[in-house]
């Protein structure tokens, strides 16, 4: 699997955009940012979107995408997947004919520009060739995460936004590639809790909970205006093969 960082900040600012995750040109994990950081051909291979959660850092880049494909009079639907209270905020707050079309029915209901489709958690299923199974995390609002296992056999682990949680990890098993959200020091850790995110030293607890350790782990959704401090206290717990995710690299899983 190729995975290409298209955004990875906890916050927007100047060179920090929202979380997205693109395997293999045509796979996206969440949705912050599409066309800040694809041009349209690459837009045009995207097919499937799964999302964690519906706050609006993570479904950003959804309507402008829809935009751009219909104005290019393009053939073909990209799929959006999540759990069902995921995708009915979706439709109901954003894809409601007010805040922007409902390209779920555009440009008819037989042949929309987006399809959606519900997932249930724990039970994976088979996309293209990867087998995808979200699990339940622990957020403000409802949320996922996934464990997405490639043709190769390899695995990645993505948590979206959580705070401490239990079924990702007890699902994880051999887990090749992690990327694990961390958005605040640990000097603000009852702002992590109350939001629920994760702080350098909440993230250590969470990571014992797993049964081993990922081969390399991504850090994602850190708060730019406290990546210096976030850093430097991930510099301290002293893991191997840890690193914050940086807007347009890519790695292969």
């Amino acid at each position: 699997m190729k995975l290409r960082i298209l955004g990875s900040s906890g916050a927007e600012l100047q060179g920090h955009n929202p979380p997205a995750f693109l395997i293999d040109e045509g796979l996206l994990l969440d949705a912050g940012t599409i066309g800040a950081s694809l041009n349209e051909a690459e837009q045009w291979k995207i097919r499937d979107i799964l999302l964690t959660h519906s706050h609006l850092d993570h479904i950003r880049g959804i309507p402008f995408l829809a935009d751009n494909l219909i104005l290019r009079s393009k053939k073909h639907s990209v799929t959006i997947y999540s759990i069902k209270p995921v995708l009915d905020t979706l439709k109901k707050n954003l894809l409601n004919d007010a805040i922007w079309p409902d390209f779920t029915r555009i440009p008819d209901v037989k042949n929309p520009i987006l399809k959606i489709k519900t997932l249930q958690t724990g039970r994976a299923f088979n996309l293209n060739g990867y087998s995808i199974t979200a699990y339940k995390v622990n957020h403000s609002v409802p949320a996922v995460g996934y464990i997405v296992t490639g043709q190769n056999g390899k695995r990645l682990l993505y948590t979206g936004d959580t705070g401490p949680t239990e079924d990702l990890w007890k699902a994880a098993g051999d887990i090749n590639t992690a990327i694990i959200e961390i958005s605040f020091p640990n000097s603000m850790e009852d702002l992590a809790l109350i939001s629920k995110h994760l702080t350098p030293g909440l993230f250590m607890k969470e990571l014992q909970k797993m049964r081993t350790i990922p081969g390399r782990i991504l850090i994602t959704h850190p708060k730019p205006q406290y990546f210096s401090r976030i850093k430097k206290e991930i510099d301290a717990l002293r893991l191997k093969n840890i690193e914050i995710l940086k807007d347009g690299t890519t790695y292969a899983i």
